[in-house]
């Protein structure tokens, strides 16, 4: 017994990477600046959506690391396959419009951390999009994964920042298991937004590319599932976290909005160096982690829908389309930073909603493919992922009608 316990110890470490990585990265500047604005803006409140978006969140990546390893194919790929080049193409400048937003914040949070520091943008973010550029075109996929699991243990510093604001944790536990809901436009933007941020569309498509590239098979699933399963409970723990801290330094003094997730970490400040510092060296971390994985699941996902080579075990040469989309997501995300008087702050809550948006349409792509038995076999969904995944579909339409509606 405990031979076999060390062997399957042995082979979750082995697969250790995909699940992980992408659900860490989904806290990235877009998601900070989102789970702080509502901290700011609606205190504990909003904490019991997460315990819904974990269950979500669950089901939707379990679904496409389960595709990836019975498929041995990306989303993308499965996609244009089973639906068309024609669909495919839509979707993917959907999802290229989208990421590009979500990149561009990226190294927004870049730019906003280290000009707490007096470090400024025109240094810090030409900087960072070489770095994160060197990073994926120079390594290999197993290097470039260390890097990124080694990155995802600074998220423990929006933890330690929590603690030593001292916020109101008997508020915060009742608010997490008390449901609120308000017919309110900014409330309801709120709530699409953290789904959106929460469930983004780009973390489906990465996934699910990382565990091919990865070569995950269906024999090595089980321990790929667990560690899905705990990357998404670590992501919605570390959201836990920097909703608590901006609604005991922010909220707890007086409601409102902030501009950036930047100003959050300067919320901070009077309550102890330490917590303002851990902060904002989260934010940087952050930043830069999605603003490395971000372009690159963008160049995954349209270069396996539209059949180009991708990859980052492929050298330049080999796969020239993949490292050329990757190269001007980071010019072009960066360049917009670099713009004075650009619209970032309403750019990042937009590229958020619009997450929310896209997310139902990819929710019954990726229903449609599992549930496929001459595709998946034995693997495909159970009727409580159905479940789920359709109610997700469903309540994320309301809320988006609920919301034109009011808008209107």
């Amino acid at each position: 017994m405990l031979k076999s316990l060390r062997s399957r110890i042995a082979v979750f470490f082995a697969v250790l990477g995909p699940g992980f990585i992408t659900a860490m990265v989904d806290n990235d500047a877009g998601g900070i600046f989102t789970y702080s604005e509502a901290g700011a803006r609606y205190g504990y409140m909003p904490l019991w959506s997460l315990v819904p978006i974990t269950l979500i969140l669950i089901v939707s990546q379990e679904m496409c690391s389960r595709m990836g390893a019975v498929t041995g194919k990306g989303l993308s790929d499965l996609i244009r396959e089973e639906f068309g080049l024609r669909t495919t193409f839509v979707l993917m400048a959907v999802l290229l419009l989208v990421n590009l937003a979500n990149i561009a914040a990226n190294f927004a949070g870049i730019a906003g951390s280290l000009e707490l520091f007096q470090i400024s943008r025109y240094v810090s973010v030409p900087i960072g999009a070489l770095l994160v550029w060197v990073l994926v075109v120079k390594g290999s996929y197993n290097s470039v994964e260390k890097i990124f699991l080694f990155a995802s243990s600074f998220y423990v510093a929006y933890v330690v920042s929590a603690v030593l604001v001292q916020p109101d944790w008997g508020l915060a536990l009742q608010s997490t298991v008390t449901p609120v809901l308000h017919l309110d436009s900014g409330y309801l933007v709120l709530l699409v937004a953290l789904v959106g941020t929460s469930v983004a569309p780009w973390m489906q498509f990465y996934l699910q590319a990382a565990v091919v590239e990865k070569g995950i098979d269906a024999d090595r699933y089980a321990e790929s599932r667990v560690e899905v399963i705990v990357g998404c409970i670590m992501m919605s723990v570390i959201a836990f976290f920097i909703i608590v801290a901006c609604a005991g330094a922010i909220w707890a003094h007086g409601p409102r909005q902030i501009q950036d997730a930047s100003e959050a970490a300067m919320a901070l400040r009077p309550l102890g160096q330490y917590a303002y510092i851990l902060f904002a060296a989260g934010l940087f971390s952050a930043s830069l982690f999605a603003a490395s994985i971000l372009p690159l699941s963008t160049a995954y996902s349209v270069c396996e829908g539209l059949g180009f080579e991708s990859g980052v075990n492929y050298r330049f040469e080999e796969a020239p389309i993949f490292y050329w989309l990757y190269t001007l997501l980071i010019v072009v995300g960066a360049g917009l930073v670099l713009i004075p008087g650009f619209p970032l702050v309403r750019m990042i809550l937009l590229s958020q909603v619009l997450n929310g948006f896209l997310l139902p349409v990819i929710l019954i792509f990726i229903l449609v493919l599992v549930n496929r038995r001459d595709l998946m076999g034995e693997w495909v969904n159970s009727t409580f992922y159905n479940a789920v995944s359709y109610a997700t579909v469903i309540l994320m339409v309301v809320l988006s009608v609920t919301l034109a509606v009011l808008s209107i």
